[in-house]
Protein backbone atom coordinates (compact mmCIF):
# COMPACT_ATOMS: atom_id res chain seq x y z
CA UNK A 1 0.00 0.00 0.00
CA UNK A 2 1.29 2.99 -1.07
CA UNK A 3 0.57 6.28 1.58
CA UNK A 4 1.90 9.21 -0.57
CA UNK A 5 2.85 12.06 0.97
CA UNK A 6 1.38 13.90 3.87
CA UNK A 7 0.84 17.19 2.05
CA UNK A 8 -2.59 16.76 2.97
CA UNK A 9 -2.31 16.52 6.41
CA UNK A 10 0.51 19.48 6.59
CA UNK A 11 -1.97 21.31 5.04
CA UNK A 12 -4.56 21.11 7.31
CA UNK A 13 -2.38 21.25 11.09
CA UNK A 14 -1.02 24.55 8.66
CA UNK A 15 -5.06 25.90 8.26
CA UNK A 16 -6.01 24.80 12.05
CA UNK A 17 -2.83 26.70 13.46
CA UNK A 18 -3.27 29.86 11.32
CA UNK A 19 -7.33 29.80 12.55
CA UNK A 20 -6.32 29.12 15.99
CA UNK A 21 -2.89 32.21 15.80
CA UNK A 22 -6.07 34.39 14.54
CA UNK A 23 -8.98 33.42 16.98
CA UNK A 24 -5.99 34.42 19.79
CA UNK A 25 -5.07 37.85 18.17
CA UNK A 26 -8.81 38.80 18.11
CA UNK A 27 -9.21 37.85 21.66
CA UNK A 28 -6.34 40.08 22.59
CA UNK A 29 -7.38 42.60 20.37
CA UNK A 30 -11.48 42.36 21.98
CA UNK A 31 -9.84 42.89 25.75
CA UNK A 32 -7.28 45.65 25.04
CA UNK A 33 -9.88 47.35 23.82
CA UNK A 34 -11.81 50.38 26.38
CA UNK A 35 -15.34 48.90 27.37
CA UNK A 36 -18.46 51.25 27.03
CA UNK A 37 -19.70 52.79 29.53
CA UNK A 38 -23.53 51.51 28.29
CA UNK A 39 -24.58 48.76 26.96
CA UNK A 40 -24.23 48.06 24.03
CA UNK A 41 -27.27 46.08 23.60
CA UNK A 42 -29.82 47.57 25.86
CA UNK A 43 -28.43 50.73 26.05
CA UNK A 44 -28.57 50.74 29.76
CA UNK A 45 -25.43 51.70 32.30
CA UNK A 46 -22.80 48.84 32.78
CA UNK A 47 -22.94 48.80 36.68
CA UNK A 48 -18.97 49.78 37.82
CA UNK A 49 -18.36 46.39 39.41
CA UNK A 50 -19.06 44.94 35.76
CA UNK A 51 -16.51 47.64 34.15
CA UNK A 52 -13.90 46.78 37.05
CA UNK A 53 -14.07 42.92 36.37
CA UNK A 54 -14.15 43.31 32.40
CA UNK A 55 -13.02 46.55 31.33
CA UNK A 56 -13.35 45.71 27.92
CA UNK A 57 -16.81 44.96 28.14
CA UNK A 58 -19.24 46.51 25.70
CA UNK A 59 -22.32 44.61 27.30
CA UNK A 60 -24.19 44.31 30.63
CA UNK A 61 -23.94 41.09 31.86
CA UNK A 62 -28.15 39.91 31.18
CA UNK A 63 -27.33 40.98 27.71
CA UNK A 64 -23.53 39.52 27.38
CA UNK A 65 -24.99 36.03 29.14
CA UNK A 66 -27.97 36.14 26.55
CA UNK A 67 -25.74 36.29 23.68
CA UNK A 68 -23.37 33.52 24.52
CA UNK A 69 -26.56 31.40 25.55
CA UNK A 70 -28.04 32.02 22.16
CA UNK A 71 -24.82 31.08 20.18
CA UNK A 72 -24.46 28.20 22.55
CA UNK A 73 -27.69 27.18 21.27
CA UNK A 74 -27.51 27.48 17.58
Amino acid sequence: MNFGSNASLDLAALRESQERDAMIAQAIAAVATEGAANCTSCGFPIPEERRAAAPFARRCIECQTFLEQEKFHR
